[in-house]
C-alpha cells in the first residue's frame, strides 16, 4: 500500500480529534502566552475544518474563545472560596 492510500484509508478527521483539553487545574497553570497559543491553535483549527466544508456547530469552547472569554465556567476557579489560601488570583489576573 503506497502513502496516498495509507492516508485515504484513515478516514474522516474531527473537530475532537485536533482538540485538547486541559482541566482547570492545567489550565491555570498555562501562562498567559500558552494561553493564547492554545486559542490561536483551537480557533486556527476549527477554521480549517469549516474551510474546507466539514459542516459541524460551533463548539462551546470555539464560541467562548472567540468572545475572548476562558474556555471554561469562572466559578471553576474558586472551588473553596471558603479557603482564601487555596484560591487561585482574581479573575482580573486570569488571562486569555
Amino acid at each position: 500500500m503506497n502513502k496516498s492510500q495509507k492516508c485515504a484509508d484513515q478516514g474522516s478527521v474531527s473537530f475532537r480529534d485536533v482538540t485538547v483539553d486541559f482541566t482547570w487545574d492545567e489550565w491555570l497553570q498555562l501562562t498567559c502566552m500558552q494561553r493564547t497559543l492554545y486559542r490561536d491553535v483551537m480557533l486556527e483549527n476549527y477554521s480549517h475544518l469549516v474551510s474546507v466544508g466539514y459542516c459541524i456547530s460551533k463548539p462551546e469552547v470555539v464560541f467562548k474563545l472567540e468572545q475572548g472569554e476562558e474556555p471554561w465556567p469562572l466559578e471553576r476557579a474558586f472551588p473553596c472560596r471558603s479557603d482564601p489560601g487555596c484560591c487561585p488570583p482574581h479573575p482580573q489576573d486570569l488571562c486569555l
